[in-house]
């Protein structure tokens, strides 16, 4: 039987875990200071051990909410695609699973457990008393040529991209500064604001992502910019290892004839793959991203909590939030927008 044993970060620890085949940039230390800083929790590492061996490591946060301790790996709204475990070869995640469960519940006292895990499959939950939701993202895989990349898109999308490249848009690599943020989450709020929304994230959140990962050259920030040289567009694409995630695009309703977020994606595909980055990860699986030649992949999001109640007010939370956010962004509408800064 696998077991979880807490560890403290050390030097060492990171080298190990940097060994591991299915380590994510939601696995380094920079990522998890970046969403410690921004949900206030405790980052959670462990060691999985089969008998006196480490065959493995776990990667959470702690945090609380209602008075209540939870794990989670990650928690949905920390805008992180996953975490959960890096596992040698030929080493069961039905196991881990079920370990981690008691990992949580006994040993760190919690009350409820959240887990996304890139390598696990719904039948690793089966029988281990978690529920379960699927939640798929689509996925590129960067090995072909550009040219076989490029045939793989949509019609339409290669239209688009050539349409930007003809009315003058220019992809630049931008500099991990304040600025950009402010650039992105300006576009961020027009886009939200097409569905009535507002953002579910503030801007302090992108700022706190660049100053994580820059140092480290773990982030990509794109900028497009049209004819006369005014941003249109952003994206923010964190990459380690052998991925490149789309964490977050947003571009100007007024310019977005002008196809520019096509052309950023086109960009980007071709700056991951030329630093030998073989696969794009879309986070999330909208109907949008096929026309890129995406494949789905499921990754389901599990949970799990000491009692029915806890559960309903995880689930009373998640109907709060979305309440809170269209009341929002009704109330904004009743002001005086400021004139957005658009360079």
């Amino acid at each position: 039987m696998l077991r979880l044993q807490r560890v403290e970060p050390s030097a060492a620890l990171t080298a190990d875990r940097a060994t591991y085949q299915d380590r994510l940039i939601f696995h380094t230390p920079e990522w998890l200071a970046f969403v410690a800083e921004c949900q206030r929790a405790e980052p959670v590492l462990a060691t999985v051990s089969d008998g006196d061996t480490t065959v493995g490591h776990f990667t959470g946060l702690l945090t609380r909410r209602y008075g209540l301790r939870i794990l989670g790996s990650p928690m949905a709204g920390w805008t992180t695609s996953y975490q959960g475990f890096n596992l040698l070869p030929g080493i069961s995640r039905r196991d881990a699973l079920r370990a981690l469960t008691g990992f949580a519940f006994d040993e760190l006292g919690c009350a409820h457990l959240e887990v996304r895990d890139r390598g696990a499959t719904e039948a690793d939950f089966a029988g281990l008393g978690l529920r379960w939701d699927s939640a798929p993202t689509a996925v590129i895989d960067l090995s072909p040529d550009e040219d076989a990349l490029f045939g793989a898109m949509a019609g339409a999308c290669r239209r688009n991209i050539r349409k930007a490249a003809k009315s003058g848009v220019i992809i630049e690599e931008a500099e991990p500064d304040p600025a950009f943020a402010d650039e992105f989450y300006d576009q961020l709020r027009d886009v939200f604001a097409k569905q009535n929304l507002v953002p579910t994230y503030s801007v302090e959140r992108v700022k706190s992502l660049i100053r994580h990962l820059a140092p480290a050259g773990r982030i990509s920030l794109l900028r497009a910019r049209d004819g006369d040289g005014r941003c249109i567009a952003t994206a923010v694409l964190p990459w380690y290892h052998r991925t490149m995630y789309f964490w977050g695009g947003a571009s100007y309703r007024e310019h977005q004839h002008l196809r520019p977020n096509e052309a950023l994606i086109w960009y980007a595909l071709r700056w991951a793959r030329a630093r030998g980055v073989t696969e794009f990860d879309f986070v999330g699986a909208n109907s949008y991203k096929a026309k890129y030649g995406t494949v789905e992949v499921p990754v389901p999001w599990a949970r799990h909590s000491r009692s029915p109640l806890i559960a309903g007010l995880r689930d009373t939370a998640k109907r709060a939030f979305a309440l809170k956010q269209r009341t929002t962004a009704r109330l904004t509408r009743f002001r005086a927008p400021e004139p957005a800064s658009r360079r």
